[in-house]
């Protein structure tokens, strides 16, 4: 099994399945088991989703899977989470499985983070953003969120949250875990993502659910944190950039992630473009 070594001295595993072109997908490819597992059906989630978006992809393409996000919850990076370093990782995961080339995936916080790697690399073939807008992203927003995070590290209880209500959902992180997405967001506070359009050259495709909407409570400073909004305000304006917009009717931010929402988007789009 391949190995990348990242910023930090660390390295992780990195899963290949198919073949054909290369796609890079930070996602876990072990099925999780047990009461995770259990956990995550019941917030509509496929405990197997990973694996599941690599057997999607994988009769053509060559899929590189990797836990980025749980590499860096087992391995925190308080101070060196940062825009240049994240892509820095992509890229020494891309050389471990000898990609010269490749296309990348990401959703959520990774898929602002393909947004840093295809403005630091002539690598990409494509980039898919899944879960978060290419233009007018709630950077200060996740900001807060994630400083009201660092603010409740330590103090998860044995409360049971409510699937669907993220105002129940304790903090199950430690100070150092939490610590490294607030130096992310604070490193992207200046970004200028609309301006940073004109440095990217390659086939791009956003897409969330109509729903992405997610409303904290002032436990987690009030952030209204908006995906659907900006990409729905603005679908012509990215249009007109370069990106091609799928919109998932009724979806919100947990459902559109889901491989049996997600792969009908990306497998088509992938397919033509790469």
């Amino acid at each position: 099994m391949p190995e990348a070594g990242l910023h930090d001295g660390s390295t992780i595993e990195i899963q290949v399945h198919g073949t054909g072109p290369t796609v890079l997908l930070p996602v876990d490819p072990v099925p999780a088991e047990g009461e995770r597992a259990e956990a995550m059906r019941a917030w509509g989630a496929d405990p197997a989703l990973g694996r599941s978006l690599m057997e999607g992809l994988g009769d053509r393409f060559r899929v590189a899977a990797f836990d980025y996000e749980g590499h860096v919850l087992a391995h925190p990076k308080p101070a060196t989470l940062t825009p240049d370093n994240v892509a820095a990782d992509l890229l020494a995961v891309a050389d471990a499985v000898g990609a010269a080339r490749f296309a990348y995936y990401g959703y959520s916080w990774l898929a602002l983070s393909g947004l840093q790697l295809a403005l630091r690399t002539d690598r990409l073939d494509a980039l898919v953003m899944g879960g978060f807008p290419p233009v007018g992203g709630p950077y200060r927003e996740m900001l807060a969120v994630t400083m009201a995070t660092l603010g409740l590290a330590g103090t998860a209880t044995s409360k049971e949250a409510t699937p669907g209500d993220w105002s129940t959902v304790e903090v199950d992180l430690s100070d150092a875990q939490a610590r490294q997405f607030v130096t992310l967001y604070e490193a992207l506070q200046d970004f200028d993502d609309l301006a940073a359009q004109r440095r990217i050259t390659c086939p791009r495709l956003c897409f969330a659910g109509s729903a992405d909407l997610i409303e904290y409570d002032e436990r987690w400073g009030g952030a209204r944190v908006d995906i659907a909004g900006p990409i729905v305000r603005r679908r012509a304006e990215l249009e007109a950039l370069g990106w091609t917009v799928a919109v998932l009717d009724g979806l919100d931010h947990a459902q559109a992630m889901q491989p049996a929402n997600a792969l009908p988007v990306l497998r088509p789009w992938l397919t033509a473009r790469v």
